[in-house]
């Protein structure tokens, strides 16, 4: 990894927004080359295995989440039918949103530009309102399969996927992407950007780390500011914001605007309605423990009521537990209660025994 290139400054341009003194609320998504002037955005990661759509349905219930996405459907040879779709995304059948009202996009992962495309159009035709495509993800055996950030060593190929994508759907649905510095190094991740916005992208997502990285910290922030200085289009900051102020740091660093969280929300759940709030100019508090419980409770018997519970519920609990564990001690300390259960019956009991909080408990 070339480590000087990463800790280059960033450009000068970086000086507007925080730097020269202009309120969150009032600096504008795009506004130095024309984009609409939205306002900035706060998008929920895809996290395989993890942000289903109960957790999307909890977490855009608390607020500060302008849109989200689905977890990653593999594409590989052939049409998938549209059960392959509706089992990861069942909001598809509810206007492609979260029963609090939340857009939710389709995001599609592959190497094949044709069949991609060809899928593409049939999620279009199931209701999804933007295709998103997936060349971050990091996994071994995703990687294996010519999927995720390894597609990032071959930007013609980004280019020819993005291309076909946005020449067989409907002109009115956006195709965006969210990439990754680069799979063994940053060589390419100038290249890599302005391969999918030539191709077509709307907008992309930019993980600041490379594949290699995984997810250690740091995030280097400022190659986002690097990216989003040679692509037309608006740039997502991604990696590594765990708070209010890790946001705020990656936003003086990246100089843009608009964000998507990850496993920072999954372990704080307000963390985007906090993020919003500074954004707005509005003061609220942390939600604490006593709101934190019933959230819990509800995403178990959520989780109980999908099929296969018996199954999968006890370790997509758990999993979870273990992220809200890194905001909240109550919840290390449940985890390790019911980490050796694997009856649903019992973490039922368990849960329901759980001491009710005071109003005030906030996060440890």
């Amino acid at each position: 990894m070339r480590e000087g290139d990463r800790s280059m400054p960033p450009p000068r341009r970086l000086t507007r927004g925080i730097a020269a003194g202009i309120p969150y609320h009032s600096r504008l998504r795009g506004s130095r080359r024309g984009h609409a002037a939205d306002a900035m955005q706060i998008a929920l990661a895809p996290m395989e295995g993890l942000v289903d759509d109960v957790l999307r349905t909890l977490l855009t219930e608390i607020g500060g989440i302008d849109w989200c996405v689905a977890e990653f459907i593999r594409i590989n040879q052939h049409l998938l039918p549209a059960a392959s779709f509706y089992k990861l995304a069942p909001e598809l059948k509810a206007g492609s949103k979260t029963p609090s009202g939340t857009p939710m996009r389709i995001q599609l992962l592959g190497s094949d530009p044709q069949c991609i495309a060809d899928n593409a159009a049939l999620a279009c035709t199931l209701g999804a309102p933007v295709i998103d495509l997936n060349f971050g993800c990091p996994a071994k055996t995703v990687n294996q399969s010519r999927g995720g950030a390894v597609l990032l060593k071959e930007p013609e190929l980004l280019h020819d996927i993005v291309r076909t994508v946005r020449r067989t759907i409907p002109p009115q649905i956006p195709v965006t992407a969210k990439m990754r510095l680069g799979f063994e190094n940053t060589d390419n991740a100038l290249v890599c950007a302005q391969a999918l916005a030539d191709g077509g992208a709307a907008s992309l997502v930019v993980h600041a780390r490379t594949k290699t990285d995984g997810y250690q910290p740091p995030a280097y922030w400022e190659w986002i500011a690097r990216i989003d200085d040679v692509v037309d289009v608006p740039v997502y900051a991604n990696g590594e914001i765990w708070s209010v102020d890790d946001w705020r740091r990656c936003r003086a660093i990246s100089g843009v605007d608009d964000v998507m969280l990850g496993r920072g929300v999954i372990a704080r759940p307000d963390l985007a309605r906090q993020i919003a709030a500074v954004r707005d100019g509005r003061d609220i508090a942390p939600m604490g423990w006593a709101e934190v419980l019933p959230m819990v409770r509800r995403y178990w018997t959520m989780q109980c009521d999908k099929p296969l519970s018996a199954k999968y519920a006890p370790g997509m609990l758990k999993q979870w537990l273990v992220w809200v564990g890194r905001s909240y001690g109550q919840a290390q300390r449940l985890f390790v209660d019911v980490r050796t259960l694997t009856d649903c019956d019992g973490i039922t009991r368990r849960l329901a025994a759980e001491p009710e909080p005071a109003p005030d408990a906030i996060a440890s």
